[in-house]
């Protein structure tokens, strides 16, 4: 007979008061998990899709090249095709490539923030420009505000997953575009200190925007020592061509020291092919010439290789933010970025759904696994976009933002190990009360292994229809407002707020 020495397990009352005890300072469900076990493309598909995108740059070229960039990239070894297209010699991308950024610190205004770009790392954040809101109140989409895009942004401060900010709406009740921009910037100061970006319409808002960063962090240069806030800037129009706009802003971003997040979001069947490995070698094109531009400029640069490959119904013409082939376009576009070595970004979670409903559920929840699994460091749309990128919405945004620790749960994989095994648990189990109930082992891993949601319910039907059968957009429609009636950060001490509002035309009181 085997003797038992082993500790025995406490009674129920002690393993509830176990199970109710101050949560650990781990986070099981962190951002920042790496990546890249989930690979669309195998490596011989990977190699010739790049191959196609290098032959791409190489014969076909790019149109409407402001004269800057063409005299640069002639200098370097691009030449002009018979039909006067700029193209990029395969060796000339390669050392492009070579000599591109790896990763880069983005920076918060709170040190707290930050984190790095690159590597195998993977987070979450915004982006979009939804020219409607979903009202809290009401329920309906309205044109959004810059009090919208204010308390977005209040609202993303508080939420964990929202590794950074990028404004999600356009403040539509402001028409000049210079106030726009202005307004924009100042809203994102206002509402976090997490890292932030935005978009500039035209290069004359860039000089004044980061002149309010100065001003906001303590004085001139204050903003290029610790950049926080990247310009979403698309430099190419597809199929192949440079937007003159965007190319100015580029070289106005990069004089101020603004990290770069260049995106090309090409439509499958409408400004690319429609078959997804087309649009893939084209996309990929694009955007290795995005990386051309900013690095003829200034090799080395911080630059974000975003290829958002998107989809279209075919049958109608509409933008499908949702969907199995625009989760596996953006994941093998990661996977690409991956295997150049390069920063990489894409989008999930722009559902098409108008309400917060199962559709928007399934939708988010697919194109966000698909695109942390892939490893893109950069997952853009995240969270709050709805109606295909037409909207926003506060409760989405909570709801996303728990979404996205299951995600990060399930990217973060499975630790094995000896304690993890749990050999000698198992004995103590066998041998001692023939359960694992209460146990050391459990707790242990109760704290360090399970993510526990907080507005999704695990009640029985009986409890939850005791407790008034709430169901998830009121649950995150009730957070969301909480939120909003008591988180008034103070980001601006008022010397560099009565400064910003000297000079410029500021609309949030």
């Amino acid at each position: 007979m085997v003797e038992r020495k082993l500790k025995r397990a406490g009674g129920r009352a002690s393993r509830v008061a176990a199970r109710q005890a101050p949560q650990s300072e781990f986070d099981p469900s962190a951002p920042g998990q790496i990546g890249g076990q989930y690979r669309p493309l195998n490596e011989q598909q990977l190699i010739k899709t790049l191959n196609t995108a290098y032959k791409i740059l190489a014969e076909i070229g790019m149109a409407e090249v402001p004269q800057v960039i063409e005299e640069l990239a002639l200098s370097k070894g691009a030449n002009l095709n018979d039909r006067g297209r700029l193209c990029f010699p395969r060796t000339m991308m390669e050392d492009i490539v070579d000599g591109a950024a790896k990763s880069f610190i983005y920076y918060g205004r709170d040190p707290k923030h930050d984190f790095e770009v690159g590597g195998d790392k993977v987070y979450f954040g915004t982006g979009g420009a939804a020219v409607q809101t979903l009202d809290l109140n009401e329920g309906i989409y309205r044109p959004s505000t810059l009090k919208d895009l204010y308390d977005f942004t209040r609202l993303i401060d508080t939420l964990e997953n929202v590794s950074w900010f990028t404004r999600c709406c356009v403040a539509t009740d402001v028409p000049d575009n210079f106030d726009l921009d202005i307004n924009t910037a100042y809203a994102l100061l206002r509402g976090t200190t997490k890292p932030v970006g935005t978009s500039f319409t035209l290069a004359n808002s860039v000089d004044p925007i980061i002149d309010m960063f100065d001003i906001a962090m303590g004085g001139e240069g204050a903003f290029a020592k610790r950049p926080f806030c990247k310009a979403h800037i698309s430099p190419v129009i597809s199929p192949l061509r440079y937007g003159e706009d965007a190319v100015d802003v580029t070289i106005a971003c990069i004089k101020r020291g603004v990290p770069i997040n260049s995106i090309i979001a090409a439509q499958s069947g409408a400004t690319a092919p429609a078959t997804l490995a087309g649009m893939l070698a084209q996309t990929t094109a694009e955007t290795l010439a995005g990386l051309a531009l900013v690095n003829l400029l200034e090799p080395g640069y911080p630059m974000i290789f975003s290829n958002w490959p998107l989809v279209i119904d075919l049958r109608t013409g509409a933008f499908c933010g949702g969907g199995g082939e625009i989760s596996v376009l953006n994941a093998a576009a990661a996977q690409i970025s991956n295997h150049l070595g390069l920063p990489s970004g894409v989008a999930s979670s722009m559902s098409d759904a108008k309400s917060v409903d199962a559709q928007m559920g399934a939708e988010k929840a697919l194109s966000a696994l698909a695109a942390g699994l892939s490893g893109a460091n950069m997952v853009y749309e995240s969270s709050g976009m709805m109606a295909s990128l037409l909207g926003a919405s506060f409760e989405a945004f909570v709801l996303d933002n728990e979404m996205l620790s299951h995600v990060h749960r399930t990217i973060r994989g499975i630790e094995v190990n000896e304690e993890t095994l749990g050999f000698e648990a198992i004995k103590e189990a066998v041998y001692g009360e023939g359960h694992f109930l209460g146990g050391s082992h459990t707790m242990d891993a109760m704290q360090r292994d399970y993510y526990y949601p907080k507005i999704a319910d695990r009640n029985d039907p009986r409890t939850w229809a005791d407790n008034g059968k709430i169901d998830a957009w009121s649950a995150a429609k009730e957070k969301a407002q909480a939120i909003l009636d008591s988180h008034f950060p103070d980001y601006l001490s008022f010397s560099a707020d009565q400064k910003i509002r000297e000079r410029f035309n500021i609309l949030l009181d």
